[in-house]
Order: structure tokens, then C-alpha cells, then sequence
């Protein structure tokens, strides 16, 4: 009935003003306003209540009160009069041409506005890019972390046995030393450190007596492995795998690296407290602002020591054939340096790395044979 009222107020309306008849549409009209606004407030009304609470509507309320007793206040101090009266003697066209200023200068507000937002768009963008290399970077070094962690588990479990009882048969050795290559070669300076850190102290790197039969490990009477340097046997040789690497910046205290290959290799910076570099190829290292004290580049006196030789057989009594290859290292700014590693250092680095001995290599001949061009 109510749909059927209204389209009738509608029609009746409608009608009234195609006859241009006044009180006919304007019943219309009343009618359609008596029909529909008591559902209209009801529907109001309802979603009122549902969406919001008492001390809500009592603000709703009090806001249109505020804004009837406002404008009743203003029309009662006859504001609005005063207002139409001053817009009479405003002249206008003044305030167009004010307006084509403040339009221009309009526009070079938005074009600052542009710059701003284009500039603020460009710190956000940077701040996201910074964020997000933190983040891959702290993801990267978490992964790297449990690599080192899975490959520490693994050697372990490759070279001992059931009683913790070093057990390293040929087979054994050859996967250890692939596994220590491969992860070598894929993690950054710190890593590496790590790595060599965990295989120093482990003994993997030290050359151990064997038994000449069965080749195992022999031990030393209190509770270690006896080592022997001229005839044992690394169950980890690194040969070449250092060769080149950059392990600058890195604790390398108390590493075994004697026999390795680190031609061309990053130390600056390393602390290379009592590690051992015996034998080791230093050929054109970087060893600036390394902390050297301690460190063991040969055996014996410096006086009789010599660098490793392919052919002659190693004394590690005198020294001979026992030292580090240091020819054209660099030296700058090594930190710590004895004077027996000085006098060494000085005699077989070359004339290229003498320069760059802390102290000088006054009064100190050069062993190392001049080569001919």
C-alpha cells in the first residue's frame, strides 16, 4: 500500500504540473512527504541506533545544535547583512585580477609541491632499498652461518668414528678436502675465518704421525694427536684453496696455515697472532696493518732459516727449506713485527717488499737470488 500511495503522490503531482496547476502539484507534493518521510526516519533512525552508540549520538546531537545556535546567533548580530553589504563594495574586477596572481603563484606552488613529493618519493624509495639490503644481507649471513654449521657437523661425522677417535682412511680425507674447497670457495672473508678457525684447533690441519701401516693417527701420551712435521700427514691439505682469497679484516689467531698456497692473498688487516705460516707461499700477499706478534714464519734462527724449496728436504732444527715464500709481499704498516721476523722478512722479500718492512732493512743483505732480465 505504502509503494502504491507514493506512485500515486507522484502521479497526482506529475500531473498538477503538467496543468500548471499549483495546488494540485502541491498536494502532490505533501502527499509524497507525508508517505515517505516516517520511512525514511525509521530507516535512518534504525541504522542510527545500530552504528552508534548513546554517547555518539548524544555528540551528533549536540553538533547540529551547535551549528543551529550558531547560525541563529550570526543572523540575530544581522552578520550575513553586514556581509552582503561589504560584498557590494568590493570591486570585483580588482579581485579577478588579484585572483589571475594568486592563480600563478598557484602554480608554482603546486609545481614546489611536486618537487617535494617527487623528492620525499625518491628518500622513501632509497630507505626501502637500504631496508631491504639489511635485510638480504642479514638473510645472507644467517644462511651462510647454518652452511658452516651443516659442513662443521659433516667433517666431523667423516673423520671420526663411534668413539670420537680420529679415523680418516684416503677415501675419507680426498671428500673432506672437497667439501672444505667447495665451501671455501663460496662464503665471504669472515666465513672463511671461521672455517679455518674450527679446522685449526681441530688438528685437521696439522701434520699428524701415522702409523706406518695402518696410517692412523698416533697419539701423543696426553690426550692429543702427535704432530710431525716432516713426515705426517694432514687429514685436510689445503694446497691451493687459499690461493687468491680474501680473508682481509679476520681473527686468524692461532691458525696452522704452514704448507698452504696464499699467492696473491688479502690479509691485510688480519690478526695473525702465533699463527703458523712455515712453508707457507706469501708470494705477493697483502699483509698491511696485520698484527703479526708471535706469528711463526719459520723454524729455527732467522740467520740459517730459508723459504720452502720443491727440491730440498725441510730441517726443522736449523731452520733450512722451513720458512714462508714472502718475495714481494706487502709489509706496510704490519703491526707487531719481531726482530728475528724482521731480519727474516728483509732477507728473502725482495727489493720491491724491503721498502715496506716497519724499521727498515738498513745493514740487512738480501739472500733472495737477483733475477735476470
Amino acid at each position: 500500500m505504502t509503494i502504491w500511495g507514493n506512485l500515486i503522490a507522484i502521479a497526482i503531482m506529475v500531473f498538477g504540473l503538467w496543468l500548471n496547476n499549483t495546488w494540485i502539484a502541491a498536494a502532490g507534493c505533501a502527499i509524497a512527504l507525508v508517505l515517505s518521510l516516517p520511512i525514511i526516519y525509521r530507516g535512518v533512525r534504525q541504522e542510527l541506533l545500530d552504528s552508534l552508540s548513546p554517547a555518539q549520538r548524544l555528540q551528533l546531537v549536540a553538533s547540529i545544535t551547535v551549528t543551529i545556535a550558531l547560525v541563529g546567533l550570526l543572523q540575530i548580530l544581522e552578520f550575513f547583512e553586514y556581509v552582503s553589504s561589504f560584498s557590494d563594495r568590493i570591486d570585483w574586477n580588482a579581485v579577478g585580477a588579484s585572483g589571475e596572481w594568486g592563480g600563478a603563484f598557484g602554480q608554482i606552488l603546486i609545481a614546489i609541491l611536486a618537487v617535494y613529493i617527487a623528492w620525499r618519493q625518491y628518500i622513501i624509495s632509497r630507505d626501502l632499498t637500504i631496508e631491504q639490503n639489511r635485510l638480504t644481507t642479514q638473510q645472507n649471513v644467517l644462511t651462510q652461518q647454518q652452511t658452516i654449521d651443516t659442513y662443521f657437523q659433516g667433517i666431523s661425522d667423516l673423520v671420526l668414528d663411534d668413539d670420537g677417535f680420529l679415523e680418516d682412511w684416503p677415501q675419507e680425507q680426498a671428500f673432506a678436502a672437497g667439501r672444505t674447497a667447495a665451501l671455501l670457495g663460496s662464503i665471504d672473508a669472515a666465513g672463511k675465518a671461521k672455517v679455518l678457525r674450527f679446522l685449526s684447533q681441530s688438528k685437521l690441519l696439522t701434520p699428524l704421525r701415522r702409523d706406518r701401516r695402518l696410517g692412523r693417527a698416533i697419539l701423543d701420551g696426553d690426550g692429543g694427536y702427535d704432530e710431525d712435521r716432516l713426515h705426517g700427514v694432514r687429514v685436510i691439505d689445503l694446497g691451493v684453496m687459499l690461493a687468491g682469497a680474501d680473508v682481509a679484516q679476520t681473527d686468524l689467531r692461532w691458525t696452522d696455515l704452514s704448507d698452504a698456497n696464499l699467492i696473491r692473498a688479502n690479509l691485510s688487516g688480519c690478526d695473525l697472532v702465533k699463527a703458523n705460516f712455515s712453508r707457507t707461499i706469501l708470494y705477493e700477499s697483502n699483509l698491511s696493518g696485520a698484527d703479526v706478534k708471535g706469528t711463526r714464519l719459520f723454524y729455527g734462527t732467522a740467520e740459517l732459516a730459508s723459504p720452502r724449496s720443491r727440491n730440498e728436504i725441510p730441517n726443522y732444527t736449523t731452520g733450512e727449506f722451513t720458512g714462508a715464500v714472502v718475495e714481494n709481499a706487502d709489509f706496510t704498516n704490519v703491526q707487531e713485527m719481531s726482530e728475528e721476523q724482521r731480519k727474516y722478512c728483509c732477507m728473502w722479500c725482495g727489493e720491491k717488499s724491503r721498502s715496506t718492512i716497519p724499521g727498515g732493512c738498513d745493514g740487512i743483505a738480501s739472500k733472495l737470488p737477483l733475477k735476470k732480465h
